[in-house]
């Protein structure tokens, strides 16, 4: 099982570390990362192996938006289903 993580915000030093530091806490694995700095912004997109989750799927969303509001950031995190259906023509 996969998750999409997106992660936007005002670029700051150590993002990356923090968010994949985050994910591993929890037992998550990020498989496929690409990131960008426009100017003073940062944008980020992960896939990331929920598969081995120590808490619920839901839980995991909701640390890793309070990550994100401790630190600036938006991080929205959906699972691959879901974001699969969303994007089906």
């Amino acid at each position: 099982m996969k998750a999409v993580m997106t992660v936007i915000g005002k670029d700051n030093k150590g993002i990356i570390a923090k968010v994949s530091s985050e994910c591993f806490s929890w037992g998550g694995n990020i498989s496929d990362i690409s990131q960008s700095v426009m100017k003073d912004y940062f944008a980020m997109i992960m896939l990331v192996d929920i598969a081995g989750l120590t808490i619920p799927f839901t839980e995991f969303v909701e640390k890793m938006e309070l990550l994100g509001r401790e630190n600036g950031l938006e991080i929205v995190t959906m699972h691959e289903d879901i974001f699969n259906s969303m994007h089906k023509i």
